[in-house]
């Protein structure tokens, strides 16, 4: 797509109005597990109620078009890189046995965050390595505080450090727990070692929310950096006493509820500590719904649909972002570490190639036309499965007719559900649901796409980096 030079200057002059702040901002970035993008309240959801999140709406900026990946440490790998997982080597899911993490080499955003004096926190869902070399702790974060994966795994039985005072819950001991791994029983962790096992996921949301507001308030003086993985609303669905069985909505209402009187309380300490105005907080999901909804697009968690990988994303800054606005245009999470740069006036890493884009412009008016016209879908294989531009999307294979993964496929490659025919072409403008196959009537489109995912495609293996290995004295 070519811009005109009006179009260039007017983004670019947005951008410096954006960059001309005397202070950088703190930046809050809360990351919710399995959230769909019809759940809440600001993208549609009526039954669920969120009034944090529906007045975070009000006073921000919504994105419809933000985009994660089908499942977990894929996605939790972009966000962490500004680059699409295929491009650093992460697979969908990670998990109690893998041997791999996000390679300590790479520039994460904590590090980003460190370059330029601010303090940083991990509290909540790691899942991009639970072995030492790959914990928070060594990608950027001066301290964490969470489980190191999914709420449904099981405890490392070999590789655990427990800590000397750890609580062992449910009758365990360290030696009971090292003899068998129980699905639905995973480690608290504070820095790298376990505190307690089986972590009370009844209290995670409540835990995690405690964490950040004394976080909050031990910094108020300096930049800081919180990032805020929330374990809900992943299987095993779980709230604590105050909020289970309250919402009318079942036990995924009741985390929904929960999560969002989490944002209400951090929203009320930034308040409370003279910050909100000096605070960029922003909220997203790893992948589509896997309980909830995906409403109105199709799929679920583990498809390339768009209800797979299309995040609800709330982004607010008083004073400096629009209140009340939405912005159409292609976004996601690979953009988080080139903003987040940029509004602190960090430098980005000269040595590698970064896929995501600097959406300040869109943060200063959401009108100010595409950053990133371009979206590539990857899937938990790190193959490319489909690519968007504009409003044309392009399955290079045709996919699975339901758009959903089957039960317990989540980390497995959902093109081994498609059919042999393909490519498959979707207009989004008129067809947002992906319900109409329109490659016949566009051949034209069709090509250009598809040489264009084949162009980025190589690309990106030719500078594909590694993942994280095991070194021998880390052990196997």
């Amino acid at each position: 797509m070519r811009y005109s030079s009006l179009a260039i200057a007017l983004v670019l002059l947005a951008a410096a109005r954006l960059a001309a702040q005397q202070t950088p901002p703190n930046i809050v970035l809360l990351f919710i597990d399995d959230m769909g993008y019809g759940d809440i309240g600001p993208f549609g959801n009526m039954k669920v109620k969120t009034p944090h999140l529906n007045r975070f709406a009000a006073e921000g900026m919504k994105f419809t078009s933000f985009y994660a990946t089908p499942v977990c440490s894929m996605s939790r790998a972009c966000l962490m890189t500004g680059c699409y997982n295929a491009r650093v080597s992460i697979p969908g899911v990670l998990n109690p046995g893998s041997q791999i993490g996000l390679n300590p080499d790479e520039t994460t955003l904590a590090e980003i965050a460190k370059s330029s004096g601010y303090k940083t926190i991990c509290i909540g869902k790691w899942h991009l390595g639970h072995r030492e070399p790959f914990l928070p702790t060594k990608q950027g974060f001066d301290s964490y505080f969470g489980i190191p994966y999914s709420n449904d795994m099981a405890l490392d039985t070999v590789n655990a450090k427990f800590a000397k005072d750890c609580v062992f819950r449910e009758g365990l001991t360290e030696a009971k727990a090292r003899a068998e791994a129980i699905r639905n029983t995973v480690p608290m962790m504070r820095g790298e070692e376990v505190v307690e096992y089986p972590a009370d996921q009844s209290t995670l949301t409540q835990r995690y929310t405690a964490e950040a507001v004394t976080f909050l308030k031990e910094h108020r003086s300096e930049p800081f950096f919180l990032y805020l993985p929330h374990t809900m609303v992943h299987v095993p669905l779980a709230a604590s006493d105050a909020f289970r069985g309250k919402s009318g909505s079942g036990l995924l209402g009741d985390a929904i509820e929960e999560l969002d009187w989490s944002v209400g309380q951090v929203m009320q300490t930034l308040k409370e500590l003279q910050l909100d105005e000096k605070t960029l907080v922003i909220f997203t999901s790893d992948n589509g719904a896997a309980s909830g909804s995906a409403a109105p697009w199709r799929g679920k968690k583990a498809s390339n649909f768009e209800g797979g990988v299309r995040e609800p994303c709330l982004i607010r800054w008083p004073g400096k972002i629009p209140a009340g606005t939405t912005c159409n245009e292609i976004a996601g999470n690979i953009d988080v570490l080139p903003t987040m740069a940029g509004l602190i006036g960090a430098e980005l890493p000269k040595n590698r190639i970064l896929d995501g884009r600097d959406i300040r412009p869109l943060l200063v008016n959401p009108k100010a036309g595409p950053v990133r016209d371009t979206h590539l879908y990857f899937t938990a294989n790190q193959t490319l499965a489909a690519i968007r531009q504009g409003n044309w999307k392009l399955f290079l294979e045709a996919p699975a007719a339901n758009g959903k993964a089957k039960k317990n496929k989540a980390a497995k490659d959902d093109q081994k559900e498609k059919s042999p025919s393909g490519p498959v072409l979707y207009d989004l403008a008129s067809d947002p649901v992906e319900s109409k196959d329109v490659a016949a009537e566009h051949a034209d489109i069709v090509s250009g796409l598809k040489a264009a995912a084949a162009e980025r495609e190589a690309e990106i293996k030719l500078h594909r980096r590694p993942a994280g290995q095991l070194t021998a004295s880390a052990g196997n």
